[in-house]
């Protein structure tokens, strides 16, 4: 540590002689859009040449967030917005010098990378609490993404809101034009002749990456941290009123198995009926319920080659599932950016209900979800039963969840999750807790308790996690741990009996000695990761990853180099890839280059390359993703990964191990796509392939077709395979 000390106080140096933004306070005086009341209705089609829209009032001039926080933007942006009985209306006009030739849009897919496109979004706080929002993002070819944030920390990033926008482009910028039913909006019920919401407008033009909004924020922070919110002011929207949301399916499949157990029918042809119903009770409050549920259209999973000692964690693409996982999303996992370290304990992970531990799906006979959010506390509960196949017998799960709001933005809650199943039942109990210090600490807390009745075993785990975050620089320290017998079978945890002790920091420099035409940061860190046996308190793995080059471009590239010397202690034998490494200890050092170029841009790439020692031998590998995207109807994704070994393990091996990917996005329109996903796997020998046509036919009613492929190379020679054809069509309709 002493000789890494000497990095800390150069990073530090040259933040100090940096002159840079500060975090500064929420304005008391808000800045406000007067929404104008009108009788009838708009043709919503980007172009905005109703008469109607003469009557809204214009809204004031935005600021800049980045680059230069608090300076006039460089391009305008005007807002309008009308309402009538039905509808909230709001016009966006994207001015840019440019025009048509300074957009940016890489694909049609909803819920978009946005790094990669243009956009603008509206964020609402129907309640005023300063802490829930609703955010509804387009880009200008009326692609939409939606969210839902609390305290600008928990997001439900798949949430799909019912809305409606069309876009146009012209020499002069875009426009977007939208229509947001009431019953989308979030609101109370008052006796106020008129309502004043929270309300912001935030804009990325992603040429420069310019980002403006009407009413600033620091930007280490997003749009959503509502109490840097302007106000929606005038509105006299209906009173909200309980309605419901019905969404029945029919699917048809047709399944085709070669070389299987002979118990396997070797084709099958199937029809299913079910669906889903959503009862907002009221403004607070709204249950969910499904029968004969059915994601055949998610999104297939991706395999990943593993060479660490974590287990790989698979993000849930079920959209029953992502709907207000927010609030059921207890835990401790790395971030974006790295920061916190790589544990990961989740007492609740999703995914272990209608699953297997293989991704392959096990049919799930009903279930229901009841959430309440207020601004004093928000808490509910998810029940399913899991239908018996084969082995697995007829499962019940059960999620109840509370927090407690209190102060500005801290909040304490617990957690329960019920697995029972006829051989045994596992409870896990969490109390967890986080805590706004100011504007830049904050503390995040939990501790767990597990218990088996199948095998009379308990388990305990924690965590600790501190942050502070500024405009120069972010610190973080967690502390965790996780006993032996800790078994959350409705949760994750990376691994267990460890004690995980993972402090950091990330400098973020924008001092005059960088050259801004080209690079916008220089963001050097360190992140260090100690972890101890829990049950012998000895050292089982130490990574010290030292980040000295870390640079942000102005049109969204990076480049970062790493050096990580570590030191692993195995106490059993670790078998990364199909190669066995004896029990003993290693020291060795690595290498990594994280590179990418605009991500914008027609043809764009990205790279994470890393070399060096690996345990008793050596390790080079790369990571490497080419996009070509013409125009955003067209999309085609190309990924290889290399791991290269040599002489490594109890065999002193020398192999590659590869995986290639293919990916391509094929769109008439925001509403009609053909996707298709290619992924061979070197060494597991298999080879899968989904092809996806898609067709929203009416908002958030859609029809699939879809084909699954997927085959193994297997013992005696033989390949095993399985294909799916499947067709679905569903139906939304709300009262």
């Amino acid at each position: 540590m002493l000789r890494i000390l000497p990095f800390f106080f150069v990073c530090f140096a040259l933040c100090s002689f940096a002159q840079d933004a500060e975090i500064f306070k929420p304005d008391s005086v808000k800045k406000e859009i007067e929404a104008v009341q009108i009788t009838s209705s708009l043709r919503i089609d980007g172009v905005m040449n109703d008469a109607e829209w003469k009557l809204a009032k214009p809204s004031s001039r935005f600021t800049q967030i980045e680059p230069f926080q608090g300076k006039s933007p460089n391009h305008a942006t005007e807002v309008s917005v009308l309402y009538n009985r039905h509808y909230l209306y709001v016009g966006v006009f994207s001015r840019d010098s440019l025009g048509k030739k300074a957009i940016r849009a890489t694909d049609f897919k909803r819920d978009f990378n946005s790094r990669q496109h243009d956009l603008m979004g509206l964020v609402f706080d129907g309640f005023n609490d300063k802490r829930n929002a609703m955010s509804l993002i387009t880009n200008p070819y009326g692609v939409q993404r939606d969210l839902l944030s609390f305290d600008d920390l928990y997001y439900d990033i798949d949430w799909d809101g019912l809305w409606r926008v069309r876009t146009s482009r012209s020499d002069s910028g875009w426009v977007a034009e939208i229509a947001i039913p009431w019953q989308t909006l979030r609101y109370p019920k008052t006796d106020a002749p008129f309502q004043n919401w929270g309300f912001n407008v935030y804009r990325n033009r992603r040429l420069t990456n310019e980002q403006t909004a009407f009413s600033p924020y620091p930007r280490s922070f997003t749009a959503m941290r509502m109490d840097y919110a302007g106000v929606l002011k005038n509105l006299q929207p209906p009173p909200p009123k309980p309605n419901i949301r019905i969404l029945p399916y029919f699917l048809t499949a047709y399944d085709r198995f070669k070389n299987y157990d002979p118990s396997v029918k070797p084709e099958d042809t199937k029809f299913k009926i079910g669906g889903e119903l959503k009862w907002a009770i009221n403004p607070n409050a709204v249950l969910d319920l499904t029968t004969n549920t059915d994601f055949a259209q998610a999104d297939a999973d991706r395999q990943v080659n593993n060479v660490t000692r974590f287990s790989v964690f698979f993000p849930e693409r079920r959209p029953f599932f992502l709907e207000n996982a927010s609030l059921f999303g207890v835990g401790v996992g790395p971030n974006e950016d790295l920061s916190g370290g790589t544990m990961r304990v989740q007492p609740f992970f999703s995914r272990r209900i209608g699953l297997d531990d293989s991704g392959n799906p096990i049919p799930i006979d009903f279930g229901g979800r009841f959430v309440y959010r207020s601004l004093k506390r928000n808490y509910g509960a998810i029940v399913m039963r899991q239908r018996g196949v084969g082995d697995t017998p007829a499962t019940n799960f059960f999620v109840g969840r509370f927090s407690e709001n209190f102060g500005k933005q801290s909040r304490i809650g617990g957690l329960v999750t019920i697995k029972n199943r006829p051989d045994g039942t596992n409870i896990t109990s969490t109390l967890d807790g986080f805590f706004r210090l100011s504007a830049s600490h904050s503390l995040n807390t939990m501790v767990v308790h597990s218990a088996s009745t199948g095998t009379g075993k308990q388990g305990f785990s924690g965590f600790a996690q501190y942050y502070f975050t500024t405009n120069q620089l972010k610190i973080w320290w967690t502390q965790s741990i996780v006993t032996k017998d800790f078994n959350p079978e409705m949760g994750f945890v990376s691994r267990t009996d460890v004690i995980g002790t993972t402090p950091g920091i990330f400098f973020y420099n924008r001092g005059k000695w960088l050259p801004k035409k080209f690079i916008r940061a220089f963001e050097p860190g360190i992140m260090t990761e100690f972890y101890h046996q829990a049950s012998t308190g000895k050292l089982i793995e130490r990574q010290l990853n030292l980040n000295p080059v870390w640079f942000n471009f102005q049109n969204g590239g990076f480049l970062g180099y790493l050096i990580n010397p570590t030191f692993q202690r195995l106490t059993e034998p670790f078998e990364p890839l199909g190669i066995t490494i004896r029990e003993g200890d290693y020291n060795y050092v690595r290498h990594q280059i994280y590179a990418s170029t605009d991500p914008s841009q027609v043809l764009n790439f990205t790279m994470d390359y890393n070399w060096g020692t690996y345990f008793d031998g050596k390790l080079n590998a790369v990571d490497a993703k080419l996009q070509f995207a013409p125009l955003p109807h067209l999309s085609m994704t190309g990924r290889f990964n290399r791991n290269h070994f040599t002489n490594v393990g109890e065999a002193r091996t020398t192999t590659n191990v590869d995986l290639y990917s293919l990916e391509g996005r094929f769109a008439l329109n925001p509403r009609v796509q053909l996707i298709g996903f290619y992924q061979k796997n070197a060494g597991t020998k298999s080879q899968n392939y989904n092809v996806r046509l898609s067709w929203e036919y009416r908002p958030l009613s859609y029809i699939y077709v879809v084909f699954n492929h997927r085959g193994f190379d297997m013992v005696q020679l033989k390949k095993q395979t399985e294909d799916h054809v499947i067709a679905k069509i569903s139906y939304l309709k709300q009262f």
